[in-house]
C-alpha cells in the first residue's frame, strides 16, 4: 500500500485539496446563510445547485477534455472554481450564488474526471482495488479536513472564502506540473436508463433515496446543528465526526456485504436508519451548547454510520446483476440517479425546515427510510440475470458524487479493459430484458 501511495501521491493530494475546499464550502454557505437569517429553502437550493452542476459536468467535461486535453481542462476548470468561490465571498446576491454554486459543481466534476482517468491509466490491473480504496480515503479525508478548518477558524469573515479558494488553487499544482503522458481520449458512457430500470430497479431506488438523504445532510446538517445552539467550531466538530463515520463504516460493511444477502442488508439498514434517526427528529433544543454537542455528536455519528452504507450496498447489489461490459454504463446511471436525488433532497428538506423547524432534516431521513423498507424486498429478487461471479466483491465507494462515471474503470469489479474499449462496447443501444431482475418474484 505504501508503494501505491508513493506512486499516486500527487493525485491523492489533489483529491484531498479538492474535497477540503468542497467540504468547507458547503458548511460555510450553510452557516453564512444561517447567520444572515436566511431560511432553509435557500440553503437547500445551494446544495441542489452544486449537485446539478456535477450532473451537468459529467456530460460537458468529456467534450472539454476532448477539445483541449486533460491538463488544460483541469487547470481551466480549477481556475473557474476558484474564481466562483471568490465571487461568493464578494457578491451579496443569493441568486448569483446559485449560478456560482452550479459552476463550481460543473468544474469539479471535470476535475474528478481528469484525476480518475489518470489513476486508471497508471494503475495495473492487480492494483485497482488498492488504488480505488486510496482514492476513496483521500476523498473522505478531504471532506473531514474541510470541517476541521472551522474548529481552528470559526469566524465567517472573508478569510474563509479565501481559504476555500486556496484549497482549490493548491489542487491545481500536482496536475499542472505532472510529467506523465496524457491518458487516452474519453468517450461518454451511455446511460441506458430503460435497461437498468428494468434490470436493477431496487438498486436504483436505493441510490435515489441515498441521494435524497446525503444531499440533504451535506447541505442542511450545518443549519440543523446551528439551530440546535451549536457554535461554528462545534458545528465543524459535528460535521467532521459525521463524515468520518462514512469512512469508518466502509470496511466492516464490505465484510458483511460479501457474506450476506445484499437486498436484505439494504432493507435492514433502512430499518436501522429509521430507528436511529427518529430520536433526532424529535430532539428538543437544550439550553447548554456543550451538553447538546456531547449528546448530538454520537447520535449523528451513528446515523451517518448507517446512511453512508446505502450507496455502496446498492452499487454492489446492482453489479451482481449486470454483466462486466456494462458496468461503466451502470456507474454512470447510478451517479446520475444519485445526483437527481441529491438535487431534490435539499430542496424538499429546506422547505420542510422553513415551515416546521430544523428537526425536519431527520424527519425527512425517517421518511426516506420508510420508502426503502417499502420498496426493497429480498424475496422479489428473481436471480434470472445474476452474474456467474456473484456476489461480486464489495468495493468501498465514495457516495458524495466525489467521483465520475470513469471511477468504474478503477473498480476491480470491472473487467480489465481500457475506458475507451468499455465505452465503445456499450455504444449500441440495448433492448430491455424480458425478465425483471430485482422485481419479479422468484
Amino acid at each position: 500500500m505504501h508503494r501505491i501511495f508513493t506512486a499516486f501521491r500527487a493525485l491523492y493530494f489533489a483529491t484531498v485539496m479538492l474535497l477540503t475546499g468542497s467540504g468547507l464550502l458547503s458548511t460555510y454557505l450553510a452557516l453564512r446563510l444561517a447567520e444572515e437569517k436566511v431560511d432553509g429553502l435557500w440553503v437547500g437550493a445551494m446544495m441542489a445547485a452544486y449537485y446539478l452542476g456535477l450532473v451537468l459536468g459529467g456530460k460537458i467535461g468529456h467534450r472539454l477534455i476532448a477539445r483541449v486535453g486533460h491538463i488544460r481542462a483541469y487547470v481551466a476548470c480549477g481556475g473557474m472554481v476558484t474564481a466562483a468561490v471568490l465571487g461568493i465571498g464578494l457578491l451579496p446576491w443569493l441568486s448569483s450564488w446559485l449560478v456560482l454554486r452550479t459552476l463550481i459543481g460543473l468544474g469539479m466534476m471535470c476535475q474528478y474526471m481528469v484525476i480518475e482517468s489518470w489513476l486508471n491509466e497508471q494503475a495495473e490491473a492487480r492494483q485497482r482495488g488498492a488504488v480505488f480504496a486510496g482514492y476513496m480515503v483521500a476523498s473522505y479525508l478531504g471532506l473531514v479536513a474541510g470541517q476541521l478548518v472551522l474548529v481552528v477558524h470559526p469566524t465567517l469573515g472573508q478569510e474563509l472564502p479565501m481559504m476555500i479558494a486556496l484549497s482549490f488553487a493548491l489542487s491545481l499544482v500536482p496536475v499542472a506540473i505532472t510529467h506523465k503522458v496524457h491518458p487516452a481520449p474519453l468517450r461518454p458512457a451511455p446511460l441506458e436508463p430503460r435497461f437498468f430500470i428494468t434490470r436493477v430497479p431496487q438498486s436504483l431506488t436505493t441510490v435515489l433515496v441515498s441521494g435524497l438523504v446525503i444531499g440533504s445532510f451535506y447541505g442542511l446538517a450545518p443549519l440543523y446543528a446551528t439551530r440546535q445552539g451549536l457554535s461554528n467550531e462545534q458545528v465543524g466538530l459535528f460535521m467532521g465526526g459525521c463524515i468520518f463515520a462514512g469512512l469508518l463504516v466502509q470496511w466492516p460493511l464490505g465484510w458483511l456485504s460479501d457474506r450476506f444477502d445484499r437486498a436484505a442488508l439494504i432493507r435492514n439498514a433502512a430499518i436501522l436508519l429509521l430507528l436511529v434517526a427518529l430520536p433526532l427528529a424529535i430532539w428538543p433544543v437544550l439550553p447548554l451548547p456543550d451538553l447538546t454537542l456531547a449528546l448530538l455528536l454520537p447520535m449523528g455519528f451513528i446515523v451517518c454510520l448507517v446512511q453512508f452504507t446505502l450507496y455502496p450496498l446498492a452499487v454492489a447489489f446492482s453489479n451482481d446483476h449486470v454483466e462486466g461490459d456494462r458496468r461503466v454504463s451502470l456507474t454512470a446511471m447510478l451517479l446520475v440517479t444519485f445526483g437527481v436525488g441529491a438535487c431534490i433532497g435539499p430542496l424538499v428538506t429546506g422547505a420542510l425546515m422553513k415551515l416546521l423547524g430544523a428537526n425536519m432534516l431527520y424527519a425527512f431521513v425517517c421518511a426516506c427510510s420508510l420508502i426503502l423498507i417499502w420498496r426493497v424486498r429480498p424475496e422479489k429478487v428473481s436471480g434470472v440475470h445474476r452474474v456467474d461471479e456473484a456476489p461480486v466483491k464489495h468495493v468501498a465507494t465514495p457516495d458524495s458524487l466525489a467521483s465520475s462515471p470513469l471511477s468504474a474503470a478503477l473498480d476491480p469489479r470491472v473487467a480489465d479493459q481500457t475506458v475507451e474499449e468499455q465505452m465503445k462496447g456499450n455504444e449500441a443501444p440495448a433492448s430491455a430484458p424480458e425478465a425483471e431482475e430485482e422485481s419479479r418474484p422468484a
